[in-house]
């Protein structure tokens, strides 16, 4: 029941996509920034769920660093992290 109650009370926002100069983009409404926490200025990524869903967030230039320092790190000891899963 509740599952179906939080269904109830989550409001859609429509956006459509525009073209702004030579690219394409989403002009989000100051209202809806002020919800998710965003402002002007702010660097977001998308990722995307496994279940197919995107998930807006944040740019944490630290985070991403840290996380591209240990993919090479899993790439350069592919053969060594298999074998101690073993």
């Amino acid at each position: 029941m509740s599952e179906l109650k939080k269904v109830e009370e989550t409001e859609a926002t429509v956006l459509q996509i525009r073209k702004i100069g030579n690219s394409l983009g989403l002009i989000l409404p100051k209202d809806l920034l002020a919800q998710l926490g965003f402002s002007e200025g702010d660097k977001l990524e998308i990722v995307r769920q496994p279940e197919g869903a995107l998930k807006l967030q944040r740019h944490e230039d630290l985070h991403a660093r840290a996380m591209a320092i240990a993919r090479k790190a899993m790439k350069d000891y592919a053969g060594t992290l298999r074998e101690l899963a073993k």
